[in-house]
């Protein structure tokens, strides 16, 4: 997550950028989240896995990676990132802009340290932006994300809990395409 100067005018006028997101799994199945609000809306808020805007040229592997280092503190060689194993298309609103993003999604799995690496939520390399707009973070089972969901708990990818399922047991080299308005 950056500033403006990485996102372009799209064809239709909305600002676009490509991204790189992880979908970070514990040994027991859980997901690693992070909680945000708009900084132009501050009650507009949302869990959503690590990642961000790739910079030109990069390589979503290493966009990921660097994102995820950037927004947790744990550094991983791109190569341990498995995928993409989902492209989404999200067009959202945030900072009473509309926007559209184009993410690849990769899995990773970490160890009890990595974990507890994460959960201490190293903030050192955060933008500006990102330390004003990030709240907490979390560790959560898929049914957690589903129960969430059902009380109306903004957490994205919208179906991220029913591809977690499937991810968590064995990922089959197929790649989810997602459109999300």
């Amino acid at each position: 997550m950056s500033g403006d100067d990485e996102w372009t005018l799209g064809p239709d006028g909305l600002l676009e950028r490509t991204a790189a997101r992880v979908v970070m799994f514990d040994r027991e199945g859980r997901l690693f989240l992070l909680r945000g609000h708009d900084s132009e809306d501050p009650h507009h808020t949302w869990w959503f896995t690590p990642g961000g805007g790739l910079d030109v040229g990069e390589d979503a592997h290493v966009g990921a990676a660097r994102e995820l280092f950037e927004e947790t503190g744990l550094k991983v060689n791109p190569d341990r990132l498995i995928g993409p194993v989902m492209e989404r298309t999200a067009v959202f609103r945030f900072t009473f802009q509309n926007r559209r993003q184009f993410e690849k999604f990769f899995l990773l799995h970490v160890d009890n340290d990595e974990v507890d690496a994460v959960s201490t939520w190293n903030q050192d390399h955060l933008t500006e932006l990102e330390r004003d707009v990030l709240d907490e973070i979390a560790w959560w089972t898929i049914d957690e994300i589903e129960h969430a969901q059902g009380r109306g708990t903004h957490i994205y990818p919208l179906s991220i809990a029913t591809h977690a399922r499937q991810w968590w047991n064995d990922w089959d080299g197929t790649v989810i395409h997602v459109n999300e308005p």
